[in-house]
């Protein structure tokens, strides 16, 4: 048996100093957005590529049912990458440059929310459909890592990683994810006068 003991306390402890380097106020304000966002019932709509795809699919599923299985009024995030064949058709027929700003083109309102996710903060398709959110006049909430890239520099809100490694940067992604939908559902179930008592299938 091979010891990787070590390596993955390694890891850890690399993860571990990061997430005490991450801003609570710079969170703290993205948080604050996204509420007044699901007050304003206006949509979200979140991408990404690779391991950004996912925690953006996943992100939907947190906040749409998750964070709202039990209260009245439910978040309206909207994934660009679930359907697969639409992003195949736009990547073949137009370019992969466009599959998350085609999407967007003609459909996005000033009102709404786009969160968009890159690690590195540079993804180009990434940053051509910001580019037109923010020529819509839409607010725009960043998810990033390293130095946050130009999405970081284009972004209202930032959900940021201080870290020069992607898998760390991924892994904090989707704990933002699952941070703030914890927060936010024991939160508005106490808004409600519900008791928070998370259930699972036994």
């Amino acid at each position: 048996m091979i010891d990787f003991k070590n390596e993955i306390k390694e890891y850890y402890a690399r993860e571990i100093k990061v997430i005490e380097e991450l801003d609570a106020d710079e969170l703290n304000k993205a948080m604050n957005a996204l509420l007044e966002h699901y007050e304003k019932e206006t949509n979200i709509y979140v991408f990404g590529n690779g391991g950004s795809s996912a925690t953006a699919s996943h992100m939907v599923c947190d906040f749409n049912k998750g964070t709202c299985y039990n209260v009245e009024k439910r978040f309206r995030f909207i994934c660009l990458n679930d359907n697969i064949p639409t992003m195949m058709a736009l990547a073949n027929d137009v370019s992969f440059d466009d599959v998350f700003y085609y999407q967007l083109e003609n459909k996005l309102k000033k009102e709404d929310l786009v969160l968009a996710i890159s690690g590195s903060g540079n993804s180009h398709n990434v940053i051509k459909a910001v580019e037109y959110a923010k020529k819509v006049g839409c607010e725009i909430m960043g998810m990033t890592g390293y130095d946050g890239g130009k999405l970081d520099k284009m972004s209202d809100y930032h959900l940021h990683v201080p870290a020069d490694d992607m898998q760390i940067t991924e892994d904090l992604h989707m704990g933002f994810d699952h941070m703030i939908m914890q927060i936010f559902w024991k939160y508005l179930e106490k808004r409600e006068g519900k008791n928070p008592v998370y259930k699972i299938n036994k």
